[in-house]
């Protein structure tokens, strides 16, 4: 099972120097890939995310590409429909090249619709919006020059170029449990849950392995994890790996109170064994 962490790039206690402190750690410690998560702007008195702390994750993961030459960089995940798919394109894009092919793209369709609105984006389109800058971002990222037909986003791609391309191919693996979700998966790399229990996620996996049984699709799962019993962690790792989870990404149960060293370390303790 391949391991990452939740950069501190999040939350009151993220800050650019933990945040870079942590990309080099999680790479000497062998862990496989450290992760970043997406909110541009939040209402404030909502419960929930708790905190409106959230440093851009393209941008954090370019500064954190500069200082690491192994482990992956992945999004947990980037909400496709809020954002137009062509200047992300050419973001994410750029961030494949200047990183030598590291980017996992996770993305997903976002549910807080006051973000939404704030960004001028209809909320009740997410769904179509997300299967159509899928298309559209593979289409420039692929097509040289590229002509594309578009219904729902704004653009009109007509006998047009954006380069470089990226010369490594960019996999997207697809957050959430709804059926639309898990259909968008099987069409892409992989599949990106978050916090369900084994049992949950079971018959989701059982799905997915048997649709995709080759090794490259990903299956990955977004755990929480306070850094306290390391053989509790290892017990739920043990029981995620043996449905067919090939993939972990380990997260503070509480941003803003947990020692994110500690959790750092004990991640790092059980990926090398």
């Amino acid at each position: 099972m391949q391991l990452g962490i939740h950069l501190p790039q999040a939350g009151q206690q993220s800050s650019p120097d933990r945040i870079l402190r942590h990309a080099m750690r999680a790479e000497a410690l062998g862990l496989a890939d450290v992760w970043v998560s997406e909110h541009i702007i939040v209402p404030k008195d909502a419960p929930y995310p708790p905190t409106p702390v959230f440093y851009d994750p393209v941008v954090v993961l370019s500064w954190v590409a500069a200082v690491t030459r192994r482990v992956r960089l992945g999004t947990s995940v980037l909400v496709l429909p809020m954002r137009h798919p062509l200047p992300l394109a050419k973001e994410l894009g750029t961030l494949q090249e200047l990183s030598a092919g590291r980017l996992i793209l996770g993305a997903g369709v976002g549910w807080l619709e006051p973000e939404f609105a704030a960004l001028g984006v209809p909320f009740r389109e997410r769904g179509r919006r997300m299967d159509e800058g899928i298309a559209m971002m593979q289409a420039v990222w692929n097509n040289d020059p590229v002509t594309f037909e578009s219904n729902f986003i704004d653009a009109k791609i007509e006998n047009m170029r954006m380069l470089p391309r990226p010369s490594h191919p960019i996999p997207i693996w697809i957050g959430g449990t709804a059926e639309r979700q898990i259909k968008r998966a099987l069409g892409l790399q992989g599949w990106h849950g978050s916090r369900q229990s084994p049992a949950e996620i079971a018959p989701i996996v059982e799905r997915l392995r048997k649709a995709r049984p080759e090794p490259d699709f990903a299956i990955s799962m977004r755990i929480r994890w306070d850094g306290l019993d390391t053989a509790e962690l290892k017990t739920r790792l043990a029981d995620y790996a043996a449905l067919g989870v090939g993939h972990v990404l380990v997260e503070p149960n509480d941003r803003e109170v947990d020692d994110l060293e500690r959790i750092l370390e004990g991640v790092g303790r059980i990926a090398g064994g």
